[in-house]
């Protein structure tokens, strides 16, 4: 059984084969995530202090990490955790952590709708979004968080517009993905025009054209009475297309 980390959503970690590893506290998962997502570089202790309290570290933050890593390498077992000075996580080489997935996913889906292999782009992009819709690390209010998370959300998005474009391209059954992905796009990411594109074309092609210029229509007046400004060209020339 391969190793798997899953940090979105339900906190998972079984690094041995069917052992799901306890953590004692919320901390001690900040400090296993911190240290999987900056895998492979060792991180030092000024580092972790950040990760762990931001501007708030109490006055004894050095000792109340060496607390922390004491109690991780318990947790996680020695083998695992690496180094004093500077601190680093070894993980089996085909350990599946759900935000590398989702990253390589995105990379996979975005490659494949550029050279037309649409089956494997819809496979990809589904697997992207799978992993990053989910809150990283939903206990922790923390900057370095918060940066992993807007990262995350920028691939969520980019893989409902590939799983869109694979749906659309596929045609058939797979029409409705193409709405329901669209319509969630534009949900995460409103002024995305490619989200309004996609709709229109996926309502097009499904025979709801009035829908379709409707999508238009609200997008056109948004962007003028907001900022001043029109649809794109690709907006446009879809638009005109829908009329002819």
């Amino acid at each position: 059984m391969t190793a798997r980390i899953q940090l979105c959503g339900s906190f998972v970690v079984e690094l041995r084969p069917g052992v799901t590893t306890t953590f004692p506290s919320r901390q001690t998962r900040v400090l296993f995530a911190y240290l999987v997502l900056s895998r492979p570089h060792p991180v030092t202790r000024d580092m972790l202090v950040d990760a762990l309290w931001g501007d708030t570290s109490p006055t004894s933050a050095a000792a109340a990490l060496s607390v922390l890593i004491s109690k991780l390498r318990t947790t996680v077992g020695s083998d695992f955790i690496r180094g004093r000075t500077e601190v680093a996580i070894a993980l089996p080489d085909d350990v599946q952590i759900d935000v590398e997935t989702a990253f390589a996913a995105l990379h996979t889906a975005e490659s494949a709708v550029a050279m037309g292999d649409w089956q494997r782009a819809w496979f990809s992009a589904l697997t992207a979004q799978f992993n990053a819709r989910r809150t990283l690390l939903p206990e922790a209010e923390l900057a370095w968080v918060d940066s992993w998370r807007r990262r995350l959300a920028d691939v969520r998005v980019r893989a409902l517009e590939a799983y869109a474009s694979a749906c659309l391209e596929l045609g058939g059954p797979e029409l409705p993905g193409a709405e329901r992905a669209s319509r969630e796009l534009l949900e995460v990411a409103p002024l995305r025009e490619t989200g309004h594109l996609m709709l229109m074309r996926s309502l097009a092609a499904a025979g709801n054209t009035a829908e379709a210029l409707a999508v238009y229509e609200r997008l056109r007046r948004h962007l003028r009475d907001e900022l001043g400004v029109n649809p794109s060209r690709d907006l446009q020339d879809a638009y005109q297309a829908l009329l002819s």
